[in-house]
């Protein structure tokens, strides 16, 4: 029998200062573990992902990029970042930095800023859970936000200088996008509709992931013309755990365990198999085979799209939408980008220009048109939100996303470049010429695999590679 010295009184476990009246433990759990799904898709999944899609030379500084953006989100995030983003209004765009740790703050029932919308209609969503649920859920989707953009870059961008870009891009550049659309922000007062990250999380990726790409500049000739993937199901793995993960990032926005957050993760997973069936036929009607890579693009494209409007739009519209991410960011990477000088010259290593920004505008434009007024009375608390197939205000709707993607675009251009162009006064943006040829073990002195299994590293001198002591001349 337990010492009665040790077990606690009911009446003290279950007290207001473990389980308030106004906590939700079904939302609280469902929240936690979108949280946790999301966070997933970052660390191991695009880890996993780039490390498996990229040269052998490049496995483990691509997912080094990932796992180190993951890590260095978290101090930025709770520290001014969040507040920037889900805070106080400073600016019509930006909210005010300030700290998101203390315990008076995170314990407390989770606000989201108090924001009206015309009419004087509140627009804002009180969750029932504590605050630091919302701040570690809004936490994965910025981690990931980062580490997407990283897909642009890998193979050629100084780890020492990711390691700057990171906090500096959270802090000018996803914070004002999260502010401006779903903070309380000048887009989420004029109504533009962004369900869980099309906008916020996918075009500001593609759009900031280009622009990087521009600054930073190509990888390697002998790497743009032949750069096969070092293990292709380690990929698919990492692309799995994306998959599956996007469960928690699209049903967990109407932070809430209910009716719209099913409709919302029923809705992600149509899209994703569609577009990913699609995409395969494409590649089967113009290349004569199926391509695996192919299928994960394909998959990531459907889940971009249907994110802007998951749990806004019936199912039919789910399946439309993923026939036209299965085929419009399809033509963009296989056919015009071979033909359009700009798309050539830079060298996005991942094609997250076309799978995120191209796949995320295409979302953005069809909630325009297909966002049904019911489903977005249970999750938007503004006056007569619907798309263009019902009714009359739904064209200005339309137009309204079209603007919002056109400030998302813009701002995370410039402030990239600005991030970049001051970063690179103080350290340079690339890696040398003989880490761009040597790889991980130049840039880390690690790499992923041994040598046909012995146990052996590659040694490199400034001459060529050297084995058991015996130097290579290079051809």
């Amino acid at each position: 029998m337990a010492d009665p010295s040790l077990v606690v009184p009911i009446a003290y476990r279950n007290s207001s200062t473990a389980v308030p009246d106004w906590l939700n433990k079904g939302d609280n759990a469902w929240q936690l573990v979108s949280a946790a799904l999301v966070g997933m898709q970052g660390m191991p999944g695009l880890v996993i992902l780039y490390a498996g899609l990229v040269k052998k030379k490049w496995a483990l500084n691509s997912a080094f990029m990932a796992l180190y953006g993951f890590a260095a989100v978290m101090p930025c995030w709770v520290l001014w970042a969040y507040k920037m983003s889900f805070g106080h209004r400073l600016l019509p765009f930006w909210g005010k930095a300030g700290l998101a740790v203390s315990q008076d703050y995170l314990i407390p029932q989770a606000l989201l800023p108090s924001t009206l919308y015309k009419g004087g209609v509140t627009a804002a969503i009180q969750p029932w859970y504590p605050m630091a649920t919302m701040v570690f859920f809004q936490y994965a989707f910025a981690a990931v936000t980062v580490i997407l953009l990283a897909g642009s870059l890998l193979g050629r961008m100084s780890i020492k200088a990711w390691m700057l870009f990171v906090p500096l891009w959270i802090t000018f550049s996803y914070s004002v996008g999260a502010f401006s659309v779903w903070g309380g922000g000048f887009l989420f007062q004029w109504g533009v509709m962004d369900y869980s990250g099309g906008y916020v999380v996918h075009l500001a990726s593609g759009a900031a992931g280009f622009t990087a790409a521009y600054w930073v500049g190509p990888r390697l000739q002998e790497d743009r013309d032949e750069f096969p993937p070092n293990n292709l199901l380690l990929a698919l793995a990492g692309a799995g755990i994306l998959w599956m993960g996007w469960t928690g990032f699209n049903g967990g926005d109407p932070f809430a365990a209910n009716v719209d957050a099913s409709l919302a993760v029923l809705n992600t997973h149509i899209c994703a198999a569609t577009s990913l069936l699609v995409w395969t036929c494409w590649d089967v009607l113009f290349f004569k085979k199926p391509s695996v890579i192919g299928a994960i693009q394909g998959m990531i494209t459907g889940l971009v799209c249907i994110t802007p409007g998951a749990g806004l739009v019936q199912g039919w519209a789910a399946l439309v939408m993923g026939i036209a991410s299965g085929t419009i960011p399809w033509y963009t990477m296989m056919s015009l980008s071979r033909k359009l000088p700009l798309l050539q010259k830079i060298d996005d290593t991942l094609g997250v220009f076309h799978t995120h920004a191209v796949a995320g505008t295409l979302g953005g434009a069809l909630t325009g048109l297909f966002a049904h007024p019911d489903l977005c009375s249970l999750f938007l608390a503004v006056p007569d939100s619907e798309g263009a197939f019902y009714g009359k205000k739904g064209g200005v709707q339309f137009l309204k996303q079209l603007a919002g993607a056109c400030f998302i675009i813009g701002w995370n251009v410039v402030a990239t470049s600005i991030i970049l162009l001051v970063i690179r006064l103080v350290i340079p943006l690339r890696m040398s010429k003989e880490e761009l040829k040597i790889g991980d073990d130049a840039a880390h002195g690690e790499e992923a695999y041994a040598l046909a299994g012995q146990g052996q590293r590659e040694t490199y001198s400034h001459n060529g590679r050297v084995e058991d002591g015996v130097e290579l001349q290079q051809v």
